[in-house]
């Protein structure tokens, strides 16, 4: 196999470059909003700790129940069109966001704001695939998530600064600043030109295709997908609650972790997306995934044992390490199962579909992992485990399925709906 050179970080294709700019923009803003969330929310908007949990799990569910509505919109007004509202639906939330006082307030803006970014991830995967030819689809998807991880860090380096000047003010900046980025995104999106990528797809209203979802194997892949996931909330709240309460580690590790993982996502995700081009390498990288994860719980178990804080520490970061190989292996597998299955006059409502399964963790990973599996000690851990070997075994008895079954066809259009679209 030929190895890895800086082209292969490169987008193929003039307009996978651009798009690879317009998700780096994205990521700077991004990271230099969740680098300050909490501080803001407290110290801006003034809200308690419990109030914030409350308003964003509200969010949450707000962003579930409308992201399949939005990438059926998706598919009737074309998904550059479609990504490029989003882009200005979120800037506008962030200013919003910035002058919100009070929880009633702050609750309506997370939601909407919350809407616009679950139905982002979805209209991203299917404009980027289209500036590239299907073959290089997995490695420009991976060039455009190492870019992504980039930019948050970056982001959150230009936070620093502003964080510690301590004052409304800088704390409203940040989040203007978020804004802006989001602004400057949906312009250039505007000047990328990418074949199909704004075609209307199907003219039907947007609850009318989400009604019209039949394929419950896909709707597995989902499931599947979601599980393997829940690598987001172990990285962001198991890690760091387990070396705070079961381990002799201090705290300092725990930006090194972090550390670790962005390192690795930035250094390997396009080598790891690259090993699944072969035949089969989707279904064997969502596997992969999964086995990883299997491990890295094992090795979080071990963690709380030894007496000795450096031991601990070891294992610590041996399950950061198969953590990011799984998180790497389960987003290159996500990405072309989920694309490869979905007809391609539909792919926003299946796209949005699969995006659920993300979406459904992160409402319900922090529970999980807190109340359940954290609970129960090393032993939760190795439950949690079982649960991953699970959905790795299926992964390929599902995919088969997929592939050996018809895709469900498109209910016929109603007179209307037929007349409009003969227009």
């Amino acid at each position: 196999m030929r190895s890895i050179s800086w082209r292969d970080y490169v987008p193929a294709t003039p307009a996978g470059r651009t798009f690879a700019v317009i998700s780096l923009v994205n990521a700077i803003g991004t990271g230099l909003y969740l680098a300050a969330s909490a501080v803001f929310f407290v110290r801006s908007v003034g809200l308690t700790p419990a109030q914030v949990g409350f308003a964003l799990a509200v969010a949450g569910v707000a962003g579930f129940l409308t992201t399949v509505p939005i990438g059926a919109a998706g598919d009737r007004f074309g998904a550059q069109r479609t990504l490029i509202a989003l882009q200005v639906w979120r800037a506008g939330g962030f200013v919003a966001l910035c002058f919100a006082e009070g929880l009633a307030l702050f609750t309506v803006v997370s939601c909407c704001l919350a809407a616009a970014e679950a139905a982002t991830q979805p209209m991203t995967q299917a404009v980027a695939s289209a500036t590239v030819a299907g073959s290089d689809r997995t490695r420009t998807m991976a060039i455009i998530r190492t870019v992504r991880n980039a930019g948050f860090s970056l982001g959150a380096l230009l936070a620093t600064p502003l964080i510690a000047a301590d004052s409304v003010w800088t704390y409203r900046g940040i989040v203007l600043g978020t804004a802006a980025a989001f602004v400057v995104s949906a312009l250039m999106l505007t000047r990328l030109r990418i074949a199909g990528a704004d075609t209307p797809q199907r003219k039907v209203s947007a609850f009318t295709a989400v009604r019209q979802f039949r394929n419950w194997r896909y709707g597995l892949l989902t499931v599947l997908n979601g599980v393997l996931n829940l690598h987001v909330t172990i990285l962001s709240v198991g890690i760091p609650l387990w070396v705070l309460e079961a381990t002799e580690v201090p705290a300092a590790l725990l930006p090194g972790l972090v550390l670790v993982n962005t390192l690795l996502s930035i250094a390997l995700q396009v080598p790891v997306a690259k090993a699944a081009e072969r035949e089969g390498g989707a279904v064997r990288a969502l596997r992969l995934g999964g086995v990883a994860m299997v491990l890295c719980c094992v090795a979080l178990a071990v963690a709380a044992g030894p007496d000795s804080a450096w031991a601990a520490a070891v294992a610590l970061v041996v399950a950061c390490v198969l953590l990011t190989f799984g998180e790497m292996w389960q987003a290159t597998g996500g990405w072309e199962l989920s694309y490869d299955h979905a007809p391609e006059d539909r792919k926003g409502v299946y796209l949005s579909v699969f995006s659920l399964g993300n979406t459904a963790q992160r409402i319900a990973g922090p529970a999980l992992i807190t109340s359940v599996v954290m609970a129960a000690g090393p032993a939760g851990w190795i439950g949690l485990a079982a649960v991953f070997a699970v959905a790795a075994l299926f992964v390929t008895p599902v995919t088969r399925a997929l592939a050996n079954a018809p895709v469900p066809p498109a209910p016929a259009l109603s007179a209307e709906t037929a007349e409009g679209t003969a227009r």
